[in-house]
This record gives C-alpha cells, structure tokens and sequence, in this order.
C-alpha cells in the first residue's frame, strides 16, 4: 500500500512515512488489549480496544439472512484481529492517516433469496475526511442494495466495497487463521511458481510486487469465475498497465487509451495490497526497523526464527529524574511532586512572590519559565500531536500527564489548543455517526457531476 506523490516523488520519503505509521498507528497497548479480548472469544470488546465501531448484529442478520449465514459471519467476526487490521488498512501521504471515505470488503457469502443468488459482504468503512477524527473504523454487513445505507442514522458517502481495496482476496491481513500465509503472499520466501511477469514498463523505483502480480492475478481471476485473462493494475494516480495471464505467463503492456469508454470491457483491477511490495517487508529488508515493532502476526510471518520481546522490556520507563534548570547563578531541579510539575529549590513562598510578579508583567524565575513553557508548548508536542491525529488519546494524555503530572491544569497556549481540537473533532464525529452533521440521505443527486463535501483539511493530490 505504498501511497505515492502526484508530482513524481520518489521513495525517498518511504520509510520516514511508513515509520511514522508504524509507530502511531496501531500502539503497542491496543495490540496487547485486542489480543487479549480475541483470545477469550470477546470479539466485540477486541473491536472495541481497536477503535472500531460494530455496525451490525447477529440476531438481526439471522432474521434477515438466515442462521446459516449469521453462524458464518460469527465465526469469521471471532477470528478477526482488528489490530491487524488497521495495521494494513490502506493510508494517505503525508501523515499516515487511514484513506477517508473509503468502503473494503473483508469476506463475502453467497445467499439464496427470492430474487435468486446474491451476495452478502462483510465490510469496514472510514469516514469521511471532515468526520475522521479518532481514525475509527466502523464493520458493518453490506448486501449489495441501497436500503442498507438508506435505513442507516449515518449514510457512507460511497457505501459499496472499492474494487482497488479487496482484504475479500487478502484474508491474511485480517483473519488469525490466515496470518501465517503472509509472508507467501507478500514474497518473502520466493518469487511465485508461475514466475514474474515479462519486463514490461514498471518502473524499478517505484517498488511494485512485480514478481507476484501473476499469481495475484490467478487468485483475483479465480474469485471471478475464470482461470486466464487481463486484469488492471493501478499505478499511482493516472498510469493503468494492462496485466494479460496466459497459463504460466503473464504479460505487461501499457492500457490502451483514447476511444469511449463505454465500449471498453470493464476488467477486473489487481487489488492493491497485491500491486505493492508490502511495506513491512521493504522496512525489514532495509533495516529501518526490527521485528519488534511490527504487529506481532505480522513479525511471525515474516521473520518466523524471531523472539518476540516480553511485555517488561517493551514497558516504558515512569518519570525520568529531575530537570535541571539554570536559575539565578544555581542549578535548580524541576519534578512531579503530588500530581504536578514543580519546583523543587524554591519554598512556596517565593514562588507565590514570583507568581505574583509575573502576573504584574514582570519577568519570573527561570524555573517558573520552564514549568509555564511546559504547560504551553512542551519539547514533545509533536508527539502528542501525532499520537492525537491517529486518534491514539489515551497515549497522548499519558505523555501529558509523564510531563505535567495527572493533576495539572494546562494553561492557554498549543497544548492546550491541540487537547481541545482533537475534543471538538470528536464531537463531529459522533454527530456524523448519529447522523446530525453532513449532507443529509438522498441530498446528493446521482449524475455526472456532484457537489463536493467539504473537508475540514485540505485533499492532498498525493493517494495512490
């Protein structure tokens, strides 16, 4: 899932960004917690550790769809690592943040009704990129009509499953079961039996998974009910290559262009957790990071001999020793102390003195400095900024609290204006989820051109 740049950047920002995705995406406790919860059977409660929002309900789906069904959707919702699934969930540049408005179907059942056979998806969505706060995900049942979307509080802008993003053909990025097939379908061990395609125009630099593309494109050309022909691979925003298999041989042309497209046969389009080199697998091969800080299924499939760390050495470290601050010609110390940050070499009555002064515009002490710069613009503001964007609050409040201590009470400047617009972003996205705040069900007209939702960012042109 490797997101490019519309300007023709290069991979040089590769690891930096995947890094930053490893590193604040999925936290190290969602991972223990979910974990924990699916061990016991509490498949809802592993959603729940993962950030995601449960959108359907058996019994209703047994009424619906029969009991056959629901037992099948119940087992595949007690094999799901929700972990591991948003550690793979598809992504934008620059920060990393899981694709908005996005629908990916996760497995799909054939049901008999009236109308015949029809299938029946297990899905997850994202919200849209004015109501992302959070990074929660929802998992629902989509039944190919437009009731479902219709009788829902919160109707998805684009509620059908994206035929680019098909974890239905990935089961190994989501289901327990299949994590161990990983590191075969990313190529890790060898390059597939039918051997990589004929060179064709792929440019090297731009890290696709050419050696598995044909036996990518037998599993997807399977899925569809045929053995051989040509399927779509995606590059980047505008390049379309044409992927023909022929038996053993694959071949690579570019996709022709020019002509109507209604008269093109619609191909099917190489799903793009199989046109990419899995990023996990390209930050191992180059050492930008160990196995670690991988999903623990993720680091088993791909570096099967490593040990996995125990949870005491990845357990970080309590308040670190006083900071020392040059005051008046001294070295002062500055510590937690009942809940909050204070300083240590000054009794309480100079500090009230120095209170005092400084709120009749005089110039306090350096402690008094340091403490106020804390509470205002600390050194790792970054950092609870990041963790905050990818919806990580309780991580960024354990940074607040490790610096200021859990009784603080932050005072007006970044800190703060960070902690209460990741509040307000919340609220919007539970007026989206109870569906109070965006263009109201049936408002957008069908046609070719369709009024844009505004973002409260802006679109950055750099998805792949």
């Amino acid at each position: 899932m490797l997101t490019q740049t519309a300007n023709g950047a290069s991979l040089s920002s590769f690891p930096s960004f995947w890094l930053r995705v490893r590193q604040y995406a999925v936290p190290p406790p969602m991972i223990e917690t979910a974990t924990a919860r699916r061990a016991t059977g509490d498949w809802a409660g592993a959603c729940a550790a993962a950030a995601i929002d449960v959108d359907l309900d058996l019994r209703s789906v047994a009424r619906t769809h029969g009991r056959e069904l629901a037992d099948r959707v119940r087992s595949d919702l007690r094999h799901l690592a929700p972990d591991l699934l948003r550690w793979h969930m598809p992504r934008i540049a620059p920060d990393g943040l899981l694709r908005p408005g996005l629908t990916v179907a996760l497995a799909r059942y054939e049901t008999a009704g009236c109308r015949g056979v029809r299938p029946v998806h297990l899905v997850v969505r994202t919200p849209p990129a004015w109501a992302d706060a959070g990074q929660r995900i929802s998992l629902a049942l989509w039944d190919g009509s437009h009731s479902l979307a219709r009788a829902h509080p919160h109707p998805h802008p684009h509620p059908h499953p994206d035929r680019r993003f098909r974890l239905d053909l990935h089961r190994h990025l989501w289901d327990a079961r299949r994590s161990g097939e990983l590191g075969i379908r990313a190529g890790a061990d060898r390059p597939s039996a039918a051997g990589p395609p004929e060179p064709g125009p792929v440019p090297p630099e731009l890290g696709c998974a050419v050696d598995r593309w044909a036996a990518e494109a037998g599993i997807l050309l399977r899925a569809e009910g045929r053995t051989t022909g040509a399927v779509t691979v995606r590059i980047g925003a505008r390049n379309r290559l044409l992927l023909d298999l022929t038996g053993d041989k694959a071949r690579i042309s570019a996709a022709p262009t020019g002509g109507s497209d209604g008269m093109r046969p619609v191909l099917p389009v190489l799903p793009d957790a199989a046109t990419w080199v899995l990023p996990d697998l390209e930050l191992i091969r180059t050492g930008a990071i160990g196995p670690d800080r991988l999903h623990p299924l993720v680091a088993s499939a791909l570096v099967p001999d490593h040990v996995p760390a125990g949870a005491a050495d990845r357990t970080p470290d309590g308040p670190g020793q006083p900071r020392m601050v040059d005051c008046r010609g001294a070295r002062h110390r500055i510590a937690l102390v009942d809940g909050v940050l204070a300083a240590l070499d000054h009794d309480p009555a100079e500090i009230r003195r120095e209170e005092l002064l400084a709120a009749l515009s005089g110039t306090p002490l350096p402690c008094l400095r340091l403490i106020d710069e804390a509470h205002r613009r600390p050194e790792n503001l970054a950092d609870v900024r990041e963790r905050l964007r990818h919806g990580d609050s309780s991580g960024a409040l354990a940074v607040v609290e490790g610096l200021l201590g859990p009784d603080a009470v932050l005072r007006s400047g970044a800190l703060r204006d960070e902690l209460e617009a990741a509040a307000r972003r919340r609220i919007t996205y539970g007026l989206f989820r109870a569906g109070l705040f965006g263009p109201a069900p049936g408002r957008l007209l069908p046609g070719p051109v369709r009024p844009r939702w505004q973002h409260s960012r802006p679109r950055h042109a750099i998805v792949r």
